[in-house]
């Protein structure tokens, strides 16, 4: 006989998600199949499973994410009449298993492992409370059949007596749940051999006492309100989850079915108690319970727990406030790429000790949310304080050496503070801004807590959506490029000009290149950002030399940011572009700071020294702020120099400052003893400009001549002072 899966032919896809969730079916029918006691066989089985299995990986990626499916689907184990202890130990064996592996990849969003896992230990819990709320129910229901036809038997007893008093017994003693009668003011009458076991044994501590004996101080406020109604015979029967104290002082938890009897006329006259014992069943949900929200190799609470408390402290009433801290322990990932996982769990470990002892007072608490990220939450009505003595206690604890595999270790960490009243942000939005706080610690040098600033969350925030929207904007040809003019100094004539890329953002507008490029150089789109910048100046170049009869600008400067340097495919795009655009190499300069080539070796040079040997330009940007020894120009394939303006400030003022003139003379002398033309940047004022042109600079730009503009505007000077 053909599976499904073989009846569907050629075109299925052996790995297609339906495949997969078919695959984990039938893991889970061999699993039960044999514990199972129904006509059906393993293939009906299977089938039967095959929508429970669907709701099981449905629940695992639904978000919100709500584990009562999970309860439902052990529910339908015993409708399936898997009601053999063996078939749930079997079936939370196959979905711890198997779930994830077969059903962990896809669905609306992807989960982190460590998210699945979370997910997973919890839609058992729920499967193993609804496998134990069917056969509950499915026994109490029985059971209390079977008791309810027995008392009527005995009560009967004037028809048959006899009969009657065996068939009771016979159900009474071999009941496989405590069965207790009780007369309406509480005495106990009768209890069966499984009840007094539970309690421990000894009948006489059971029968003769009264039902208000057995009140525990976990009895949920309810249970004995509908006790009162029961016995005045105001409800027929109720049901609780009800503790009990035995003999020897332990806890006994029960499933209590209390029912009302009544006699021939209707009045009350007895009550029934049929009592399961949950104890073991109580301690695997808490054990459950427990791994679902703590972490496995710390014992700290775990993300799931952590924002249960953050949840509860930020929904709390008014007056009430919160602090908390994020910590991101320093350089841990050296510390695991040179020891091995191995010894960064056991200094993790040490780390979690060490916390814990900070955060021991009432309202305080620590967690681990995964790798090396930790959080510590105090409440209360003085947080403003108090978290920030607990920043300081952590700091403290990690100054400390640990000790791992015979080498000690000085842990550092960096802390975000978040601190406020309730009600006002979410969990989310709380941990989202102690993560921003803590990363602006770590960027100020580490060791150290920050408290959080909503301008500094909001500059994050932009930072964080610009980084996202690069890829689309690259596509969506966002990007656009202005020209600042580049003028001879000796006749005044435009020699060049320099490409200068802007983003125009759907939301924030025209942004200028240091919002957004050091962004690109983060992500990598500097290289087909780079690629096509290069691509429309060289384009622009080569139309100003045919529209303009005078050749137009002699030079289009390009800037290369250090990641461009580094890409192999730098000299190969550079020619590529210059061939299809018919661009002479002389007519293209591409302009390095200074800070990316200072100590560079002869691997980052050699694209540079390709470039121009085939006529390239390379000129050395913002000179001067690099700090670069003067005798590397010697060994650097340069022929400009652009001055840095800082340089040149000075001369906006009248007199010039001697100072900057002797530095600006000197290397000016510089260069062209070593054959390298100048070009300075931030040129704002006439009297600037000639003072540079009698030092002999070359060429010069800035806002006198011309701000950054349009391509049809390059030829258009202000030759206007701007300050």
């Amino acid at each position: 006989m053909m599976s499904p899966s073989q009846a569907a032919g050629p075109a299925a896809d052996p790995d297609s998600p339906e495949d997969r969730l078919r695959r984990f079916a039938t893991i889970w029918s061999r699993a039960v199949f044999p514990v199972t006691a129904t006509s059906m066989t393993r293939p009906e089985i299977e089938e039967h499973l095959l929508p429970l299995a669907r709701r099981l990986s449905e629940t695992l990626h639904a978000r919100p994410f709500d584990p009562q499916a999970a309860h439902r689907v052990g529910t339908a184990l015993i409708d399936a009449h898997c009601t053999d202890p063996e078939a749930l130990s079997r079936t939370l064996g196959v979905v711890d298993s198997y779930l994830v592996l077969y059903c962990g990849a896809g669905g609306e969003s992807e989960l982190t492992a460590e998210e699945s896992r979370a997910r997973c230990a919890r839609l058992q819990h729920a499967l193993a409370a609804g496998f134990a709320h069917g056969l509950r129910e499915r026994t109490l229901a029985e059971q209390e059949a079977i008791a309810r036809s027995s008392l009527r038997a005995r009560s009967d007893a004037a028809q048959a007596l006899h009969a009657t008093e065996a068939r009771f017994r016979a159900v009474f003693e071999g009941a496989a749940i405590g069965i207790g009668i009780a007369d309406l003011d509480g005495n106990v009458l009768e209890v069966n051999e499984t009840l007094t076991r539970m309690f421990g044994g000894l009948e006489h501590h059971v029968r003769g006492r009264k039902v208000t004996d057995w009140s525990h101080p976990e009895d949920r406020p309810h249970v004995w309100q509908l006790y009162r109604e029961l016995v005045r015979g105001e409800r027929e029967h109720f049901r609780a989850e009800k503790p009990f104290f035995r003999n020897d002082g332990t806890v006994l938890w029960t499933n209590l079915t209390v029912s009302l009897l009544r006699d021939a006329d209707g009045r009350p006259q007895y009550q029934l108690a049929l009592m399961e014992d949950t104890t073991e069943r109580r301690l695997l949900n808490l054990r459950l319970r427990y791994e679902a929200t703590h972490d496995a190799l710390t014992g700290l609470p775990n993300r799931t727990l952590f924002f249960e408390r953050l949840e509860k402290a930020l929904s709390a009433g008014d007056g009430a406030r919160f602090g908390l801290c994020y910590l991101d322990l320093d350089g841990f990932k050296a510390i695991n790429d040179s020891l091995g996982h191995a010894a960064g769990d056991r200094l993790l470990v040490e780390v979690a000790d060490r916390l814990q002892s900070c955060a021991t007072a009432p309202g305080e608490m620590v967690a681990r949310l995964g790798g090396d990220e930790f959080v510590a939450l105090t409440t209360g009505p003085d947080t403003q304080r108090e978290v920030d003595e607990l920043a300081t206690r952590i700091l403290g604890v990690l100054g400390s050496p640990i000790r791992v595999d015979g080498r000690e270790f000085t842990v550092r960490g960096s802390i975000g503070i978040v601190e406020g009243p309730a009600g006002e942000r979410t969990a989310a939005e709380v941990l989202r801004s102690a993560d921003i706080t803590m990363y602006r610690a770590k960027s100020a040098g580490g060791n150290r807590f920050e408290v959080a600033d909503p301008e500094a969350d909001a500059r994050a925030i932009t930072r964080h959506g610009l980084t996202t929207a690069l890829p689309a904007a690259l596509e969506r040809e966002e990007f656009f490029i202005e020209y600042q003019p580049l003028v001879h100094l000796g006749d005044g004539s435009v020699h060049g000009a320099e490409a200068l890329v802007r983003w125009c953002h759907p939301q924030h507008g025209v942004l200028g290149p240091d919002r957004f490029i050091p962004l690109a150089e983060h992500t990598g789109l500097i290289v087909p950002l780079g690629r096509w910048v290069l691509q429309e100046a060289v384009r622009q170049a080569r139309f100003w030399q045919k529209r303009h009869c005078d050749g137009g600008p002699l030079r289009i400067n390009v800037n290369l940011s250090p990641a461009q340097l580094h890409h192999p495919g730098l000299v190969a795009d550079t020619v590529d572009v210059l061939e299809r655009s018919g661009l002479e190499p002389g007519a293209l300069c591409l302009e390095v700071t200074e800070s990316a080539l200072i100590g560079a070796d002869e691997d980052l040079l050699k694209p540079l020294r390709q470039l121009a040997e085939m006529g390239v330009d390379i000129a050395l940007d913002d000179f001067g702020t690099g700090y670069s020894n003067l005798a590397n120009l010697r060994r650097l394939p340069v022929s400009v120099l652009k001055l840095d303006r800082s340089f040149t400030q000075g001369m906006q003022r009248h007199p010039a400052d001697p100072v900057d003139l002797k530095i600006v003379e000197g290397i000016v002398s510089l260069a062209h003893s070593l054959e390298l033309a100048v070009t300075v940047e931030g040129v704002e004022t006439g009297a600037q400009a000639e003072q540079l042109r009698e030092l002999g600079c070359d060429t010069a730009q800035g806002w006198y001549y011309a701000r950054p503009g349009a391509p049809d505007r390059i030829h258009s000077l202000l030759l206007a002072d701007a300050v």
